[in-house]
């Protein structure tokens, strides 16, 4: 067979060009690299690919992660076209099942699959595939030393396909594209695992290296505590599961209305939420935690699971707080302390004993400005001296 060579001499059908190759596995472990995102590695490797003389005409790189809500994240490349980027969640796995994808990522075990019949599943279903002419698909395992597998493919619509020296090429290019790729999943798993579980402000201090016990913060910030009315005779009735799937069905409505305002979730206790707005601002602050309780109100008058209403009650608050690391040994938690958490704590508890949906402190009134609240007198809260009046929203 003589040998044919592409248009720019790099790859033939005897061998690949070393040097180039190697050039290609230095940018991909080299800095330039490592200050890209995914969307910029992506379009970099294809062009440089295309460069080799490598017929890629779509590269798709399906990097994996752990989040409550997504299975991971598609971002692909075509020539002259902008980079798409599909978010996966868990349902879309349906989607994905039984396709030489899911093949390659239970094997370990790259595939090259052809436009016919494939004992691996159909592919040209899939979204980034669909209607582009694709002949064939070399996907590959990004196996990480552990945790979720991602894949790379590498698709192209010449007759008859990559030849075997371009599948040489992509085989040597791998490991390097396997660990710039781990290194990107694993940063995605670290934010999304602190963010989830302990809020965005929260993770990007611990992310910027206040770890330590005893690193406290004075900050003033508005205060909300939203707790669920009667959620212990609910508990002591219910079946567990009907209880939980409650709970979370109330916390879809609390939560992102908080946070929609800039607010974030310090604590959920029990079937209470704690959350804090802070701000240079505190009237914009006062205002944002104030709008985040009313739409909570408006979600939850609403509100019905499985015949179950509910009610709430929110204390607002606003005042200076400490923020930082307690606990002890290497077992820590991030957390607000101070007098200004113990008064909103003693505001929900009145708003449960007079019945009242919300209740704000008089700093809290005064800052946001808020001519029309209704004082409903001075309050005794336990644990503090002086009583304190408190105010409703006008209906």
């Amino acid at each position: 067979m003589p040998k044919t060579t592409t248009t720019n001499s790099r790859v033939t059908r005897s061998g690949v060009n070393t040097a180039a190759t190697l050039s290609l596995i230095e940018w991909l472990t080299g800095d330039e690299c490592h200050a890209l995102d995914e969307a910029g590695l992506v379009a970099g490797l294809g062009r440089r690919l295309q460069a080799l003389g490598l017929p890629v005409d779509r590269l798709t790189l399906h990097l994996t992660t752990l989040h409550p809500e997504l299975i991971g994240r598609t971002f692909a490349w075509a020539p002259g076209e902008p980079i798409e980027i599909h978010d996966r969640e868990h349902g879309s796995r349906l989607m994905l099942a039984n396709t030489p994808l899911v093949r390659v990522q239970e094997m370990r075990e790259p595939l090259i699959v052809g436009p016919g019949e494939s004992p691996y599943g159909p592919w040209q279903h899939i979204d980034i595939f669909s209607g582009r002419g694709l002949v064939q698909l070399i996907i590959a395992p990004l196996c990480n030393a552990d945790g979720p597998i991602s894949t790379a493919v590498f698709g192209t619509r010449r007759p008859g396909g990559f030849t075997s020296a371009e599948l040489d090429l992509v085989e040597r290019i791998l490991p390097a594209l396997r660990n710039t790729c781990e290194l990107r999943v694993l940063r995605q798993c670290e934010l999304s695992l602190l963010d989830t579980y302990i809020g965005p402000m929260t993770a990007s201090r611990i992310l910027a290296g206040h770890i330590r016990r005893g690193e406290i913060e004075s900050m003033e910030a508005a205060l909300l505590l939203c707790d669920l009315r009667g959620f212990t005779e609910l508990s002591n009735r219910l079946p567990g599961g009907t209880v939980l799937g409650l709970l979370n069905a109330y916390f879809d409505k609390v939560v992102p209305a908080i946070t929609h305002e800039g607010g974030e979730v310090l604590k959920f206790m029990g079937d209470a939420v704690l959350a804090f707005f802070p701000g240079i601002d505190a009237a914009g602050a006062c205002n944002a935690a104030l709008t985040a309780a009313k739409t909570i109100l408006d979600e939850i008058g609403g509100f019905d699971y499985d015949g179950i209403h509910v009610k709430v009650g929110i204390a607002l608050h606003y005042g200076e707080v400490s923020y930082g690391n307690v606990g002890s040994g290497n077992r820590l938690d991030f957390t607000l302390i101070g007098p200004d958490v113990n008064i909103v704590s003693r505001i929900q508890s009145a708003c449960s004993e007079r019945g009242e949906a919300l209740l704000m402190s008089a700093s809290f009134q005064q800052k946001a400005g808020i001519t029309d609240a209704i004082s409903v007198g001075r309050q005794q809260l336990k644990g503090f001296a002086e009583a304190m009046e408190l105010f409703a929203i006008a209906h």
